[in-house]
């Protein structure tokens, strides 16, 4: 099964190569996990974060589930970059405004940001793509937030924020209809 989630989460990188994004100009990262060590180290650096957290459960939840998984697809954006669309969405009205008065900032358990709302829908767009190609190959999975911030922490990808999706072949998902462990 683990051989099966591999080829999976090759294609659902694939995917998210091939996605759309903002002015066909591609600023993502994308990194497959598949050793068992590197997807518990994260699992751990995720149940550290947890009694940082407001919502400490869902940390130590999420966390399971990259304990448990076969293989884990992260993707993100690789540094600040603007689509040059101009569209407001972050708030200036230009993006040149918006990259000579943008103040970055680092939150712990988290990302840098502000960023350009386009290359936020980049990543989104990659994500919908590959959980779109591993559900079409009835491969168990689930778009995760937390798990991106504990693979950024621990370098395992070169991205200012970023976001994963574990995957794995079981008889029953565990990555749905999971109760939030009481904390």
């Amino acid at each position: 099964m683990k051989e099966a989630s591999l080829m999976a989460a090759q294609l659902m990188a694939a995917s998210m190569r091939t996605a759309p994004k903002a002015a066909g100009k591609d600023f993502l990262e994308i990194v497959i996990i598949t050793e068992e060590k590197e997807l518990l180290k994260i699992s751990e650096k995720m149940k550290d974060y947890a009694c940082n957290s407001s919502k400490e459960a869902y940390w130590h939840r999420d966390a399971a589930n990259i304990a448990d998984c076969h293989a884990l697809v992260l993707v993100g954006l690789k540094r600040f970059v603007t689509s040059g669309y101009d569209c407001g969405g972050c708030g200036y009205p230009t993006c040149g405004e918006f990259s000579k008065n943008r103040i970055s900032k680092e939150k712990e358990m988290g990302y840098s940001g502000p960023h350009c709302t386009m290359r936020m829908m980049d990543i989104g767009v990659a994500l919908s793509s590959a959980a779109k190609v591993a559900g079409l190959l009835n491969i168990d999975n689930r778009v995760q937030q937390r798990v991106g911030a504990a693979a950024r922490a621990l370098n395992l990808i070169d991205a200012e924020v970023a976001m994963g999706i574990p995957i794995g072949v079981f008889g029953k998902s565990p990555f749905h209809d999971r109760p939030a462990a009481k904390y």
